[in-house]
């Protein structure tokens, strides 16, 4: 069956067709596109209409392609700041005028089990328990599990709610940077009275956040999802990393060939959050999995 998953965030809407059938996944067509649908959603509590006319777009966009491509079956899932937006239905009426389909606005919980499920699939259940670590736009999935998941939980620490919480997209200072790991280590702390995050045999990071800080650790001179998906990322070369982001000025982020444009000025916060979370869990390494909740809404629909 050829299926088609949308999955809108805080920061970016993606677009995965594949065929699935049975235990074979075929991958068509993959697509991403920053638009910043939770512009202002953290202080404002409603979208911008400006955040939502860039984000229909794509989906105007992504129509065209799964008309395309003969998609038999779709499912868009909305997260973190379609939750917390008051106007959602002005979003969520665009989607359905264009895509004929009613978009789920998914709890922090479901957003964990869909993570999880596609990130663990390319995984050997032998080297679980895995701890699954999701770091968005507005919030940040943090799941636990060997064959499916166990502990769940969401946080609101996502790489867009923390930059416009405590960053304003230059070089951070020395009180920003303490007030954000205050935030942060709060979060984490509230995490783990729900999930054991320090019993984890392997830890799984997905996202853009963790998979850019994969990129600049192996020194890739352009974004490489293959050279990517998989790689084991040491826990000092994230910290390293971290601090690098936040002393850079923004035009030097925005040199960096990895760097998708729409993440220069929220992935100092997005791998301040991995950073911190490493020192919670006491983790070693990382593994950056190109696989995540796309994945796992392009399998529930079969």
């Amino acid at each position: 069956m050829r299926v088609a998953a949308i999955d809108c965030g805080t920061n970016s809407i993606r677009l995965l067709i594949a065929d699935v059938d049975g235990n074979n996944f075929r991958e068509i067509h993959r697509d991403m596109e920053i638009v910043r649908l939770g512009q202002g959603v953290d202080k404002t509590g409603q979208f911008a209409p400006e955040a939502i006319t860039r984000t229909l777009a794509a989906v105007d966009k992504y129509a065209v392609e799964i008309a395309k491509r003969g998609v038999e079956k779709i499912r868009f899932c909305a997260t973190s700041a379609t939750r917390d937006a008051t106007n959602r239905n002005l979003f969520i009426d665009g989607v359905k005028e264009r895509l004929g389909i009613e978009p789920e606005v998914i709890p922090g919980e479901v957003e964990a089990a869909l993570s999880f499920q596609g990130a663990t699939k390319d995984f050997n259940k032998a080297d679980g328990p895995f701890l699954v670590i999701d770091i968005g736009g507005g919030s940040t999935e943090f799941v636990f599990g060997t064959n499916e998941v166990e502990f769940a939980k969401s946080m609101n620490i996502g790489c867009v709610r923390m930059s416009e919480r405590h960053f304003t997209g230059g070089e951070a200072d020395p009180g920003q940077v303490a007030s954000a790991i205050e935030d942060i280590d709060e979060a984490i702390k509230e995490a783990g009275k729900i999930v054991p995050i320090t019993k984890a045999t392997t830890l799984i990071a997905v996202a853009g956040t963790a998979t850019t800080v994969a990129a600049a650790a192996l020194e890739l001179p352009a974004y490489d999802r293959y050279a990517i998906h998989l790689s084991r990322i040491p826990a000092e070369k994230v910290h390293a990393i971290s601090k690098m982001y936040l002393a850079m000025k923004r035009e030097e982020r925005e040199g960096l060939g990895y760097m998708h444009p729409g993440r220069v000025d929220v992935i100092g916060a997005g791998a301040l959050v991995l950073s911190r979370i490493m020192l919670a869990t006491g983790a070693k390494e990382f593994v950056a999995s190109e696989s995540d909740i796309l994945d796992g809404m392009a399998w529930s629909l079969v």
